[in-house]
């Protein structure tokens, strides 16, 4: 414990300082100490005595500082989703894509900016319509079973993303559609302090939430037969676990888009370091997941001058390297195998 302990403070001062460095970092390159008076002066009402732009401090505090803290968000919460996932259908490829809720997710959003009204709310209409579907395919018989749940989420991915790419191909506005395929490959364009507090509350209730289910999905991760016999009702675990899932899905991509790769390397990292136990497993993981991300938008922001990259591309070339290392560890295994 003393260990894990340790650790999670080193990642909470890691994304401290990450934080700091990432605001400084983009098209506009702004000085440290800038930075630090910038903040100072907006937390805790504390002048430093530095003479800062105007333009620099807009540039920090009203557009850099909130797409840091939805980048650590969504990092987080894509982290807790694959982790939650991997234990529920005990399958260590389960994200929120595999299963279909990032599909519906985003089906929910692309059609509802296709017809032109607010997207949040049918994003989550979306993950929870797909989460129904996915849940409804797998218990056709009377039996959930993890396979079932994976082969039904491929098939509800597949339909709900086809669909999605239906309504990309036939929209008549380039310029919406280009919007939205940008946004489908992940963006946090639309960070703002209006969209941060929600998505927080959201992030942060899914994680209490989790951190008190930890011996349950352990439990879960030792296999069908051995979860039952120990007394946990698995479907209806499954059914409140995705349930809370699509809501944290939905949330978040309807602000970001589909940010793929994090809630499937990250966990598999966070476990090579923490084990495989979800109480230690899961601050580690949405630790990680956050720092990681704040990397990630900050090349994705800064790599070519004046243009910014989607942070779905960056997420899968990082990420696919570390997964292939994580996966040829000799000492590294799934649910204590």
């Amino acid at each position: 414990m003393k260990k894990t302990r340790l650790t999670i403070i080193l990642l909470m001062i890691l994304t401290l300082v990450s934080a700091i460095i990432t605001l400084c970092m983009g098209a506009v390159r702004i000085p440290v100490q800038d930075t630090l008076s910038i903040l100072l002066r907006h937390l805790f009402g504390t002048d430093t005595g530095t003479s800062v732009s105007v333009a620099f401090e807009q540039i920090v505090w009203q557009i850099r500082m909130p797409r840091i803290i939805l980048g650590f968000l969504a990092g987080s919460g894509l982290a807790l989703c694959g982790c939650v996932m991997q234990a529920v259908v005990q399958n260590p490829m389960a994200d929120p894509y595999i299963l279909g809720v990032s599909a519906g997710a985003t089906l929910g959003a692309t059609g509802s900016l296709w017809l032109g009204v607010i997207s949040g709310f049918w994003a989550f209409v979306g993950a929870g319509g797909a989460c129904f579907l996915v849940l409804a395919l797998s218990s056709a018989d009377g039996k959930t079973t993890s396979v079932k749940l994976i082969l039904s989420g491929m098939i509800v991915n597949a339909l709900l993303t086809a669909f999605s790419n239906f309504i990309i191909a036939v929209a008549g506005d380039s310029d919406g559609m280009m919007s939205i395929k940008f946004w489908t490959m992940g963006s946090l364009t639309r960070a703002g302090w209006k969209n941060i507090g929600p998505i927080a509350l959201i992030v942060l209730a899914a994680a209490v939430f989790f951190r008190t289910q930890a011996q349950t999905l352990d439990g879960l991760m030792l296999g069908e037969e051995a979860a039952s016999t120990i007394g946990i009702n698995t479907f209806r675990c499954r059914l409140v676990y995705l349930l809370v899932l699509s809501v944290l899905t939905g949330a978040l991509v309807s602000v970001c888009g589909t940010i793929g790769f994090v809630g499937l390397i990250i966990p598999h990292v966070s476990r090579a370091i923490a084990g495989t136990a979800h109480r230690k497993l899961l601050p580690i993981a949405a630790l990680s997941g956050g720092l990681f991300m704040l990397w990630v938008d900050a090349i994705a922001r800064s790599l070519i001058p004046n243009t910014e990259l989607p942070v779905g591309i960056f997420t899968a070339l990082v990420g696919a390297p570390f997964f292939v290392y994580v996966m040829v560890r000799k000492k590294y295994g799934f649910g204590g195998n």
